[in-house]
């Protein structure tokens, strides 16, 4: 046996040994499995993310990853720096094209979203992420935060918990059990038991007027809200334009007593977002409770 024959036997199991304790050492590849079924495998995190929900766009920065955004949708507007990046269209115009060009790795959508399929065909990986409830929430906070391999994900969760809890408890005993309406759309569309406004409502201790079985975000007729007859009434200033004049709302004790709490442009996206802001959201709601509730109104003009 030739010596160059007798170094190569010698090396051989050495070589296997690196290969393997090299394999073993390798990146673990995630895999993610998105709220439309589709699974993804991933061996390392992704470094060009798209988002077209703004909640989506918070939730990526809340977890660290803001730096790794190259585009986001119109409405995308918290934190700050997220204005300086291309704005890719709404939920009707998407600009397929534009987000194909930022070459991303990644790009989040929610289920109604219009361009899933086409930007799957063009070969782009897109997750689809469903946010409408507290356990939706979490569990995208969860995924994101397996994906982006951030070490304690959920300790935002429970930082959005405990500010939830926090303003909970700012209630007073005569605010709780208010009757609400809480309009989202003028169509009008409600916020629903099972909707992120509906559990922080309830969680405040107030009573919602739309009941369980009519989903997260039922349109409703006007005439239902007439029935159901409001003590108080949450609606963002955009949709405020002719509440007063709606036939049959005079008749309303909210419309007729003033309790209407109208949220700025500011608070109506925070309101709006079921995401990272969820606590300051809950904490905006409960200053409308204790300002507008009638029994914590009749119970401080009492005092002497």
């Amino acid at each position: 046996m030739n010596l160059r024959r007798s170094n190569f036997l010698i090396a051989l199991p050495l070589l296997v040994f690196s290969l393997l304790n090299t394999s073993a050492h390798a990146q673990p590849t995630v895999t993610i499995k998105d709220d439309q079924g589709q699974t993804t495998q991933w061996s390392k995190p992704p470094q060009r993310i798209v988002t077209l929900l703004p909640s989506l766009t918070e939730t990526v920065c809340e977890l660290g990853a803001c730096d790794r955004l190259v585009g986001v949708d119109r409405y995308s507007n918290y934190p700050a720096q997220v204005n300086k990046l291309p704005k890719l269209g709404g939920l009707d115009d998407t600009q397929v094209e534009t987000i194909v060009a930022l070459r991303p790795d990644l790009v989040l959508v929610a289920p109604s979203s219009r361009v899933s399929d086409r930007l799957r065909g063009l070969g782009l990986t897109v997750v689809t992420l469903e946010t409408k409830s507290y356990a939706d929430v979490q569990r995208v906070l969860a995924k994101l935060g397996q994906l982006l391999q951030v070490a304690d994900a959920q300790a935002i969760w429970r930082r959005i918990d405990a500010s939830v809890g926090a303003a909970a408890q700012s209630i007073p005993p005569q605010a709780r059990g208010t009757l609400v309406y809480y309009e989202v759309d003028r169509s009008p569309y409600a916020a629903g038991p099972s909707s992120f406004m509906g559990e922080t409502l309830a969680r405040l201790g107030g009573r919602n007027i739309i009941t369980p079985e009519m989903g997260p975000f039922p349109k409703i007729s006007p005439e239902y809200v007439v029935r159901a007859n409001p003590q108080l009434i949450m609606i963002g200033r955009r949709n405020l334009d002719g509440l007063y004049q709606r036939p049959g709302w005079d008749r309303i004790g909210a419309i007729a007593n003033k309790r209407v709490c109208v949220f700025d442009a500011e608070q109506s996206d925070v309101m709006a977002r079921p995401g990272p802001r969820m606590g300051e959201a809950a904490q905006i709601m409960a200053r409308c409770l204790r300002e507008f509730a009638p029994q914590a109104k009749a119970a401080a003009t009492a005092k002497p």
